[in-house]
């Protein structure tokens, strides 16, 4: 059943309120029954602190549809019928995307390339080479426009299929000299992004970012990085969703291999063609768990109980069935606390049921 307009509206506007991020904004849904009946109950919502988390003005989101319209961009929320469907079985994901171009190719099998920007001109070979070699089987590759691997990997395969996924708005070209990739881009392939159409893009959306370039994919392959570096993010965050991580080995004197040769050693697949690929995507593997059906929350809760478990919140992520278990008070009842107490800054809602300070 599709969206009505009002309820597409209502959760851009909830996915837009300060505080809610992926794991709140699934949590209200399911809580409520839709982000209409939530966005009525947010202000409601939080007892006697003024931080409570305020839906914006509608002025406010009706100035982000008539900027995404502008640029001819489309807007997928959660629920609708084409949003992509790898991104839908994360736990939780994300609420909306903005899209430019052919939205179909997030729909199709995916693998991600990613790796360092300061590149090797050996590296952006293979980048260009394997991205060719996988659009030809039918792959579209998904990498974040930076300069260096991703370029390449957007390069090879711009004739096949090719995403990117950006930081800032789905308006943001960075840097600057990839204009003319990003009109073709536009053009030939998909360019997305969860921000505000407009935003420029800061260091807190590159997380968000590299969990959209793995989500999409079935796999993500590591060409060159440096061993701190957003590229292992990306695969770190791969491995956390159960797709397949590759990398490319590399010599041991040059500090971009220290990267994948570090992936290697902790398991992941060695890939030096696309054979490697489609022989790990033809193995036959268990395939994870469904999330868990959404938790019935508890309304009925005193400011008592809110302060017992903010008082067991620490830097350190803690599940939340930990925390119910250090109560001896129902899973649901904490979950409903924990996002009350995420609502006025007081915890931080993280995926796989984690919660910190």
């Amino acid at each position: 059943m599709s969206l009505s307009a009002d309820e597409r509206f209502a959760r851009l506007r909830l996915a837009r309120t300060d505080r809610i991020g992926p794991v709140a904004f699934s949590q209200l849904v399911a809580r409520y029954g839709s982000a209409l009946a939530a966005v009525d109950a947010l202000p409601g919502l939080v007892r006697k602190s003024g931080a409570a988390s305020i839906p914006p003005p509608v002025e406010t989101v009706d100035r982000e549809l008539v900027a995404g319209r502008a640029i001819g961009a489309r807007l997928l929320v959660l629920g609708d019928a084409d949003y992509p469907a790898m991104l839908a079985a994360l736990d939780p994901p994300p609420p909306l995307l903005w899209v430019r171009g052919d939205a179909a190719l997030l729909n199709r099998p995916c693998v991600a390339i990613v790796g360092a920007r300061i590149a090797s001109a050996g590296g952006q070979r293979i980048a260009r080479g394997l991205a060719q070699q996988l659009g030809q089987a039918g792959h579209v590759v998904v990498s974040g426009l930076a300069r260096g691997i991703d370029a390449a990997a957007h390069e090879g395969s711009l004739a096949t299929g090719t995403v990117a996924v950006l930081g800032g708005g789905v308006n943001d070209i960075y840097p600057p000299e990839h204009a003319d990739l990003y009109a073709r881009l536009a053009d030939q392939g998909c360019v997305v992004s969860e921000s505000p159409v407009g935003a420029r893009a800061q260091a807190r959306d590159f997380p968000r970012r590299n969990r959209i370039i793995s989500g999409l994919s079935r796999g993500v392959v590591v060409v060159e990085a440096e061993i701190r570096s957003g590229s292992l993010i990306t695969a770190r965050l791969a491995a956390e969703q159960g797709r397949d991580v590759f990398a490319v080995p590399g010599s041991p004197l040059d500090p971009r291999a220290r990267g994948p040769n570090e992936l290697l050693r902790q398991g992941a697949i060695l890939c030096e063609g696309i054979e490697d690929i489609e022989r790990a995507f033809d193995t036959l593997r268990t395939l994870r768990e469904p999330p868990a059906p959404p938790l019935r929350f508890d309304d009925d809760l005193d400011d008592a109980f809110l302060d017992r478990v903010a008082a067991l919140l620490s830097p350190t992520p803690a599940p939340r069935d930990e925390i119910a278990r250090a109560l001896n008070a129902p899973v649901a009842q904490v979950a409903a606390a924990l996002l009350e107490l995420s609502l006025t800054g007081r915890a931080e809602l993280l995926p796989g049921g984690l919660t910190s300070l």
